[in-house]
């Protein structure tokens, strides 16, 4: 499976199927049992209208594992919905996009979710070149390629060259960002 954990949608991609999931990265939880009563879409139309015992939160922000707990279950339930699991059915590997300036705490953050979730193996990739090679762009070769990726979270902006990253950078200025402070103004 491919993931795009972004920290306003996941996206999810089965090998061969295409786009298996995408569901806004929300959970409905509820505070008594630590059940989780719904995950993406469902989840987000719970926000600000839940009743006292139930919280519909974003266990991510700014690309990165806020909630490490909340992570692994909504990630169970999407991995569920993503792939047909029988008892004869190996775990899944999984591909996961990390914004670039990610720490080498918040990677372990990420692997050990993602295998607390039931992966077999997982792997990270950085969200500008996971962005270069949906983008079909040719970054073999020694000319340098700049692509800027613009989530919910974090914008990633880097110079891709050789099948690498020559240099890289993350803001945490992206669309959660830009949508509160059209929002402040238009107030």
């Amino acid at each position: 499976l491919g993931v795009d954990l972004g920290g306003r949608r996941i996206i999810k991609q089965a090998d061969g199927k295409g786009v298996a999931v995408r569901e806004p990265a929300v959970v409905a939880v509820d505070k008594n049992t630590g059940h989780i009563l719904q995950v993406g879409a469902a989840a987000r139309n719970m926000l600000g209208r839940t009743p006292g015992n139930v919280v519909a939160m974003r266990p991510l922000k700014d690309g990165v594992i806020s909630d490490h707990e909340m992570t692994v279950k909504m990630l169970q339930e999407l991995f569920r919905t993503a792939t047909k699991t029988s008892l004869f059915t190996p775990k899944p590997r999984v591909v996961i996009c990390v914004p670039s300036g990610i720490t080498e705490v918040e990677e372990r953050s990420v692997i050990n979710a993602t295998l607390e979730a039931g992966a077999r193996r997982v792997y990270l990739i950085e969200e500008p070149m996971a962005a270069a090679l949906g983008a079909g762009l040719d970054i073999s070769g020694p000319k340098g390629q700049l692509v800027v990726d613009i989530g919910g979270g974090t914008t990633d902006i880097a110079v891709l060259s050789m099948n690498g990253v020559a240099n890289a950078t993350s803001l945490k200025i992206a669309g959660d960002y830009i949508d509160e402070t059209i929002a402040r103004y238009v107030r």
